[in-house]
């Protein structure tokens, strides 16, 4: 499976199978999972209990489609992310940075969703 990528995305998928073997989403602490791609972000907050996303949010909506995949862009997404989740009753999460390091996009994100009242 893995022998076809690159070494930096091979390693990055190793770390993520490493990550969600601790971390579970449930109905109370669903868990909120970050992708990047050079383009584009995306955000799900996933109740792994059920099977279900209670939520979502990417830079292709057509609010957010000016935005890009850096830390403004992140930030602004996460703000809007926080508030999208207040509305659906959600205050506390998991963070699932699903194998990327903590630092630059996903960390702004994750900042700026904790600026906006989301607590993990």
């Amino acid at each position: 499976m893995f022998k076809k990528l690159n070494d930096k995305n091979r390693k990055r998928l190793h770390r993520k199978i490493h990550i969600r073997k601790q971390i579970y989403g449930t109905a109370e602490r669903p868990r909120m999972t970050v992708t990047r791609s050079n383009t584009n972000l995306y955000v799900q907050v996933i109740d792994d209990d059920e099977g279900k996303t209670l939520a979502s949010i990417s830079t292709l909506e057509k609010d957010f489609a000016t935005l890009k995949a850096n830390i403004d862009g992140a930030t602004k997404l996460g703000e809007a992310f926080g508030k999208r989740l207040a509305e659906k009753n959600i205050t506390t999460v998991v963070f699932d940075r699903n194998g990327y390091l903590y630092h630059g996009v996903v960390k702004a994100l994750a900042d700026a969703t904790r600026s906006a009242g989301i607590k993990f």
